[in-house]
């Protein structure tokens, strides 16, 4: 078993992060903050969005857009491939498992994780 599915998605997440980091400008923004139909980025204040709009857009500020690529990271690493292949502690089992929870790897933590961007065109097409 590759790790081609951990590939993608930390491809994924790094293309998070540097979007975030690029919408955070200089690094002096914090949290964006939506008022009726504006969005507050900080720097610049845009109206004329739905006001469900403009708490969709707020939320995801760059700062929390960092916050959720660290916890995914956090996540990716604890389901480490554990490859069955010259492992002594699982001679009687010849598969590939999650080092954190002994499932078949991809586990389902990792395949939710995937989830989102399953209609990314560079989706390992064997995990959709």
């Amino acid at each position: 078993m590759d790790n081609d599915l951990v590939v993608f998605l930390n491809a994924r997440l790094d293309e998070e992060a540097d979007l975030a980091r690029r919408c955070d400008g200089a690094g002096c923004c914090g949290e964006w903050v939506a008022s009726g139909d504006t969005v507050d980025f900080c720097q610049v204040s845009l109206a004329g969005f739905h006001p469900a709009v403009a708490r969709h857009v707020a939320r995801h500020d760059p700062a929390r857009v960092l916050r959720e690529v660290e916890a995914k990271r956090r996540v990716l690493n604890r389901h480490a491939l554990s490859s069955a292949e010259g492992d002594p502690e699982r001679p009687w089992a010849n598969r590939d498992d999650c080092q954190f929870d002994g499932d078949l790897w991809p586990c389902d933590d990792l395949l939710d994780l995937a989830l989102p961007y399953q209609d990314h065109r560079d989706f390992p097409e064997r995990y959709r």
